[in-house]
């Protein structure tokens, strides 16, 4: 066993943000064959939209005339910086295009290689401790204050740590996006699921919160174990001296790196603030790109980069992130080919009309996998509660459904295959940073979607038995 503590090479590709070329082209193909399939849904889906009034039991059918021009179809990863909503898909582009700059310079000034060395010296004899902490902070992260594209800056270091202790990018992965996504989906107190679900649905703000909490931790317990099981299979021994010598301390790299977690530290205060400051909730992401920038910045700075060369490295890793900005486009089109097509709603009337006929048990089940089908298309959570609570809150109550574990179901259905889905934006950039093609995610992942829809699926019946 090498009783050196600087991180394995393979580390290096999560230290700066180089998309890998085999993932994006992998993510690039996957995404257009999706594009084609919806052009295809466009022409053979009957068009039809809902006649949406304030009383959501008015909703009427009206027929329309389907199909999507050709040329829409071609244009449509531009034609949706057009579409309504189109705000939120510009601040990921622009975030993600701050993080790849900082990324850089952070990189270039060794700053990264240094902080890396300095984590695995303190923490290599407890590294499965570290897993543990690292997996609920970002589970809590997603299910406290709703952060999904957030916690992207993060990620990188962590698939860089995880090589560093032994193990590979998909741990590193697993333990920060999936997590974040598991929390998510948990909902405890979400503002963008459960909090606009509940609003729409006229419930408390939060109510019905302690499901939600058994929830995360059966969920956490599973997903910490997917982890560990994995990581275990594969990983490499690591020793950590015990001599203070082991590790040569760099007074100005201290300095630098202390500088970047008080900023940034500060950012993720704010996002946490954010649960009971309704009015920090529509600026999250900006808080944190504008925290890690300004870190970032005054931290290579602290460092000694010159100024010159710290434009350079930050100019540099923005035009190395910009790949991932057209997959950012060529995923949210699909969204705007089926609402242009107008087969959004006529595939949401098919759904309604099937599940009348269910079993209260299969009903939740079938309100479930609704939202797990309609997060295919449409990664926002929020967007999808605009779209389907009216739908399904009164389908509930016709049949004697609790809105409340409607409302969990609608949750889970969003959360969880954020991290699964192709047409996610940040799953596949998080994919590219971490230099994990899709195929190898799928295959990881797969396992633990399946385990995981038996074990929510479980808590919903298990909440209608228990009268929730």
């Amino acid at each position: 066993m090498s009783k050196n503590t600087e991180p394995k090479d393979p580390s290096a590709q999560g230290s700066a943000l180089n998309i890998s070329k085999r993932s994006f082209i992998i993510a690039i193909a996957i995404i257009f064959a999706l594009m084609v399939m919806t052009y295809i849904l466009t022409l053979v889906v009957p068009g039809g939209e809902y006649a949406r009034t304030i009383d959501a039991n008015g909703n009427t059918i009206i027929d329309t005339a389907g199909g999507l021009p050709f040329w829409k179809w071609l244009l449509s990863p531009f034609l949706v910086l057009g579409a309504e909503g189109n705000g939120t898909v510009i601040a990921v582009m622009v975030f993600l295009l701050v993080i790849g700059g900082v990324f850089n310079s952070l990189n270039c000034c060794g700053l990264m290689q240094y902080m890396l060395v300095k984590i695995v010296y303190r923490f290599g004899h407890v590294r499965y401790t570290l897993m543990a902490v690292l997996t609920v902070f970002f589970m809590a992260m997603g299910s406290l204050v709703g952060s999904f594209e957030e916690v992207i800056p993060m990620v990188p270091i962590v698939v860089a740590l995880s090589v560093s202790l032994g193990w590979d990018a998909v741990t590193g992965l697993a333990m920060s996006l999936l997590a974040a996504g598991c929390g998510f989906a948990a909902g405890v107190a979400n503002p963008f699921t459960i909090g606009v679900a509940q609003g729409l649905a006229s419930l408390p703000t939060f109510s019905g919160m302690w499901l939600r909490l058994v929830s995360f931790l059966l969920i956490y317990g599973l997903l910490l174990f997917f982890i560990r099981f994995h990581a275990k299979k594969i990983e490499k021994p690591i020793q950590v001296p015990k001599e203070e010598s082991g590790f040569e301390r760099n007074p100005r790299m201290d300095k630098a790196l202390l500088y970047f977690a008080c900023i940034l530290g500060t950012g993720i205060v704010l996002v946490l603030c954010s649960s009971f400051l309704p009015f920090l909730q529509a600026y999250t992401m900006i808080i944190v790109a504008l925290m890690f920038l300004i870190g970032g910045l005054v931290a290579v700075s602290k460092s000694g980069m010159e100024k010159k060369k710290r434009w350079e490295t930050f100019v540099s890793g923005v035009v190395s992130i910009l790949p991932s900005i057209l997959m950012i486009l060529m995923a949210s089109s699909i969204k705007y080919m089926m609402v242009e097509g107008k087969i959004l709603d006529t595939m949401l009337h098919g759904a309604v009309q099937v599940a009348s006929g269910l079993p209260k048990g299969g009903l939740i089940l079938f309100i479930y996998l609704i939202c797990l089908v309609m997060n295919f298309f449409i990664p926002s959570g929020s967007a999808k509660a605009f779209l389907l609570i009216p739908l399904i809150v009164p389908l509930a109550q016709i049949f004697g459904l609790s809105t409340q574990l409607c409302i969990v179901a609608f949750a889970f259905g969003d959360g969880f295959s954020n991290v699964f889905y192709p047409t996610n934006p940040a799953l596949l950039i998080s994919l590219s940073l971490g230099g994990v093609n899709y195929g190898e995610w799928a295959k990881y992942s797969a396992k633990f979607q399946g385990l995981n829809l038996i074990l929510t699926s479980g808590i919903l019946l298990l909440g209608l038995v228990l009268g929730y």
